[in-house]
């Protein structure tokens, strides 16, 4: 048998090759293996390879380094190393990314590593290979990988149908009853299942359900139709307990207004009032608990009791309000938002604001406090004011938050890092702090999330140093504008540029690439990075050739498969010929598609130059030497976009927006500030 060849990075090399400030998590990882299987006590151990037991104790000291790794450095390790560097990601349960899993997943296929999956983190098992999952193993994979996440399969909407056909395979097809049993097996992959057959599947369905981040609005109906049906564990909704209740978790803010009716007033109160509790120590999200609340108070909309007799008009019935009232868990069951409105003085709410806004008031409700808050405050709400009022932040217009004197870094955070505030006022709340000489550091986008970024205008963005995006991670800049992807690329390059190896500087600008110029994927796609699909879905494709993104991809090219639905795919899919799908492995189809091909010249940033490259492009070409432009083929003339071509003036470079199709509802959804 032929030995595993060795890994070759040793203590010194690493010492000289990659700064300490950068030093790649993924290549520090290796170092680590080697320290750890190469110590004079355990000299042979690394060459013979790594077994689970070897590698635990190491990976329980590191599950931050293993969470942090490149999956590029993961592909030098012999098969032996990677079979147990998976299976120390599972038993130490390591969060991992998408774009981690996707690469990772390529590599136990091409190392045949898949068979083993029953050792392997659940997550990872959402991106196998599915035709290679053997028919023996069918449902034991299933089981497995429906113990996994499917919200990382975002970017690979094809994998995630598949994932879904592949199970109901494994069961004997789509159109069958699911039994209890088929159930247990399925996991959280119901979550994808249509209306129809969550009503008809056996009861136990609702455990299921539980384990979903978020219903559709059909799956809601179909939840409700299968409560008030009576078949479950909790029988008709007259006979449901509070404890039956509780046990339903999430699912009780989807139940109609219809249902709650039919439930035992002291029953519905008693949850009210446990539901409240919840969210004032922050055991539920606002949107959720809002849901739950406004349902549950129009099911008491009709109730004489609680609202005031006709011809009263707004004048308090209830009594005025006082703090005490506030205490009451049950305030909102007692005060309606008109009740709210006529027995709220602003003498009480000036003195009770938090504990007013720790109840989960509904949207009307939340206006007409917000509304009380301009009387009190009417030259803008004070700092110290605002950090009670998170809850209410997206009804302020940027003109509104344009009065308030915002001097701290945590007053941003707590505006911004919350569920609440609305993309596009981001710009408008950093805009007061930087008026009052506020800086945005790494640290600071951190802490407000790195989409966050996303909405800051140009001039904000550039404000920023350079030093700072090497503290800021790694952003999730895929809601962004194509035009702040362009202007945060060019930034992230003005902080990275310098970076020694070609390696690092990937790893360190991956996040930023969606805004990088033709020319730049070119030159990464030379230097054999094999970038992963979940990055490759954020780029900006259109110019690039087939060799291109063949090259690109590397051995992750088979993942154009998982994501041929995905805009950013489908897009790039559609600029080329039958021909160049053939080449790809893909349904020549999609070529067939009418459209207009546009015949000019993709637009060239004099941004990133060959000289600017890091790592082995640092030096310009010389006579002899290959251009690092690919030479183009049929499949770089770009799909004319409708309408006119659309620059942004802003970004340093004027390579093609690509807003119209793929980001522009970003924009239209918001009021612009």
């Amino acid at each position: 048998m032929t030995k595993a060849p060795m890994l070759t990075l040793t203590r010194s090399s690493m010492a000289h090759s990659v700064p300490g400030a950068l030093a790649s998590p993924g290549l520090a990882l290796l170092l680590s293996l080697t320290a750890h299987c190469s110590s004079p006590q355990d000299e042979g151990v690394f060459q013979r390879g790594l077994d689970i037991s070897e590698i635990d104790p190491w990976a329980r000291a590191n599950t931050a380094l293993l969470q942090d790794f490149g999956c590029h450095p993961a592909g030098q390790l012999p098969r032996e190393q990677l079979s147990a560097l998976l299976r120390s990601l599972a038993s130490q349960h390591v969060p991992l990314q998408a774009w981690q899993l996707s690469c990772l997943a390529n590599l136990a296929s091409r190392l045949s590593l898949q068979d083993d999956f029953a050792l392997h983190p659940p997550d990872l098992l959402l991106f196998y290979n599915l035709s290679q999952v053997k028919e023996a193993n069918c449902r034991a994979f299933t089981h497995r990988a429906a113990q996994g996440n499917t919200e990382l399969l975002v970017n690979l909407p094809d994998q995630r149908v598949a994932l879904r056909h592949t199970a109901l395979a494994c069961l004997g097809g789509p159109h069958l009853q699911l039994s209890a049993s088929d159930l247990v097996i399925l996991g959280v992959l119901v979550c994808d299942m249509d209306a129809s057959s969550i009503v008809t599947a056996d009861p136990h369905v609702l455990q299921n359900l539980l384990r979903c981040p978020r219903l559709s609005i059909s799956q809601q109906a179909a939840l409700n139709t299968l409560l008030a049906s009576g078949k479950t564990h909790l029988g008709i909704p007259g006979s449901w307990n509070l404890e039956e209740l509780q046990a339903l978790g999430p699912l009780t803010t989807y139940i109609s207004p219809q249902l709650w009716e039919q439930v035992q007033e002291a029953v519905g109160l008693d949850f009210f009032r446990s539901m409240v509790a919840a969210f004032r120590v922050g055991h539920l999200n606002q949107s959720s608990v809002r849901r739950f609340v406004t349902s549950f108070l129009e099911s008491r909309a009709s109730s004489v009791s609680t609202r005031p007799k006709r011809g009263t008009g707004r004048s308090c019935i209830r009594g005025n309000i006082t703090a005490a009232t506030l205490q009451d868990d049950l305030f909102l069951v007692h005060y309606d938002c008109a009740q709210l409105e006529s027995c709220l003085g602003n003498y009480v709410l000036r003195a009770n604001l938090d504990p007013l806004l720790q109840h989960p008031l509904p949207a009307e409700c939340q206006r007409i406090v917000k509304a009380k808050l301009t009387q009190i405050y009417p030259q803008g709400v004070p700092e110290d004011q605002l950090h009670l009022i998170t809850s209410l932040v997206y009804l302020y217009s940027c003109a509104e938050i344009g009065q308030w004197n915002i001097t701290s870094g945590d007053t941003v955070v707590t505006l911004l890092a919350s569920d609440v505030a609305l993309e596009n006022q981001t710009e408008a709340v950093l805009q007061r702090f930087l008026d009052h000489n506020g800086v945005v550091t790494g640290a600071l986008l951190v802490a407000i999330g790195g989409s966050r970024l996303c909405w800051m205008s140009p001039r904000q963005i550039h404000t920023i140093q350079p030093s700072e995006f090497r503290l800021a991670g790694a952003p999730d800049l895929s809601s962004c504008p194509q035009s702040r992807k362009n202007v945060l690329f060019a930034k992230a390059h003005e902080a990275f540029r310098n970076t020694s190896t070609t390696a690092d500087y990937y790893r360190l600008m991956r996040p930023y690439l969606g805004g990088a110029p033709v020319e730049e994927l070119q030159h990464l796609a030379q230097a054999n990075i094999s970038m992963d699909i979940d990055t490759f879905t954020n780029l900006n494709p259109h110019c690039l050739s087939v060799g291109s993104v063949t090259t690109l991809l590397g051995q992750n090219v088979g993942d154009l498969q998982k994501a041929r639905s995905h805009p950013t795919v489908s897009f790039w899919l559609r600029s080329l010929n039958r021909s160049a799908l053939g080449e790809l492995g893909l349904d020549t189809n999609l070529a067939h598609t009418t459209r207009r091909l546009s015949s000019t010249t993709c637009p060239v940033s004099h941004l990133v130059t060959p000289s600017s490259q890091p790592g082995n492009i640092n030096a310009a070409p010389t006579s002899g030497t290959p251009s690092l432009a690919l030479q183009p083929s049929v499949a770089t003339i770009t799909w004319a976009l409708p309408g006119p071509m659309q620059y942004d003036h802003a970004a340093p470079g004027p390579w093609t927006l690509w807003t119209a199709l793929t980001h522009g509802h970003h924009i239209q959804d918001k009021q612009s500030c």
